[in-house]
Order: C-alpha cells, then structure tokens, then sequence
C-alpha cells in the first residue's frame, strides 16, 4: 500500500456496517463511517453499502443529502464502490413496492425476480458464480477483478436485480433460476456489484484491496 488510504462508509442508517468495516480495517484502511459531506468527499475511497429496501433508502439517502455527497464524490474521479442495495440505488429507478427514484448515476431500472418467473427462488440467497461478460472500458488500470478467474464464487442475497440500459457497463453476470442478471458493473472510478465482498472470504477482500490500493 502506498499510503494509508481512508475510505468513507456512507452511512445512511440502513445498512449493517460492521461486516465491511472489519474487513476493510483487517486490510488496514482508516475507515470513516459517516454521512458527513466534507468527510466523505475528503477521502481516498467511498463505499455505499446497503441492506433494505430501495425507497426507504432513497428517502434516507435524500434526507441526509447524500445524493449530493455520492454524486460529488464520483465526479472526483476517485474509487467508488457500491454493494448490493448501494449498487441498485445508484441506478434510475426501481419498482420494488412502488416505482422509486434512484440516484440515476447509471442508466437502467432495478426490477423483480418474482415478476420473471413465480418459479424462481426468492430471495437469491448464498453462494453463486460470476462470469465476466467482457472487459468494460478501463480507466486508470481500476479493475478490481484483474486478478481473478472467470467464474469465481461470491455470497448473494437480494430480491431484485439490475438491467443496466448500456450493456457495455455490464462487467459480470450470474445465472440465478435460469436468468442471466447484471452482477457487478464497471464504469470509469465505479465499481458496482450485487454480491457481498465482504461476506465472500479471501477472493472479496482481493476485490476491495485490488479497488483502493492504487
């Protein structure tokens, strides 16, 4: 590591913290969880985090100003990671309970598995693979899954899933109840992605090393 990297844990009050901070602070990181707008663009990394459901996210998201948090931070250039509902939220809208806004830094929609198919298993819970779809326009070198192999195991659970309106954001994808959805996304200083790294053991913490040591 080249130097101490601090990284804000964008704390919406809706998310246990305590699984990506442990595993951030394990790796060495000076972690800050806050929703502090000067704290969190100050920082050398961001994660937006997330478990719940997607419009009382955005409505505690709009409540603390985090929109306006996330969108600057972004435009910094610096790394960006959002994880399971943090990567959904970062998309146009959702329709889980009621059409919702979201934060509409991706273009695309959040929608349900259950609308596919009643037949599908939901949630879409524990361990599943993911195959990458192509190497998205990398910039910088920031790629956090250079260093894996295609079709590497990660831990899931979520009930809606997201359909990214450019494909060529679309960096895995992962087969759940014979339907091929977006798992993770990569687009300039963001990467996005609906399983947990910091559930996923030694090839998750690859993941977030590989994404803020730089």
């Amino acid at each position: 590591m080249n130097k101490p990297y601090k990284i804000a844990v964008i704390d919406y009050r809706m998310s246990n913290m305590f699984s990506i901070k442990n595993a951030l602070t394990v790796l060495g990181f000076d972690v800050e969880v806050t929703s502090d707008y000067s704290t969190i663009v100050s920082c050398d990394g961001a994660i937006l985090p997330g478990v719940g459901s997607f419009p009382e996210a955005m409505k505690h998201i709009k409540g603390f100003k985090l929109d306006v948090s996330i969108n600057d931070f972004i435009a910094s250039g610096k790394p960006f990671l959002g994880i399971c509902l943090g990567f959904q939220l970062l998309f146009n809208k959702s329709d889980e309970f009621e059409d919702t806004f979201g934060l509409g830094i991706l273009s695309g929609e959040v929608k349900s598995f259950s609308a596919l198919n009643n037949k599908i298993r939901v949630p879409h819970v524990g361990w599943n693979n993911i195959k990458k779809k192509q190497v998205p326009n990398i910039k910088n070198n920031f790629d956090p899954l250079k260093k894996l192999n295609d079709q590497e195991y990660f831990y899931f659970v979520h009930s809606f899933y997201v359909e990214p309106e450019d494909n060529k954001d679309i960096y895995t994808t992962t087969e759940h109840g014979g339907h091929n959805f977006c798992s993770s996304i990569l687009k300039e200083n963001i990467f996005a992605c609906q399983f947990h790294p910091e559930k996923s053991g030694e090839k998750g913490i690859r993941i977030l090393s590989e994404i803020f040591n730089r």
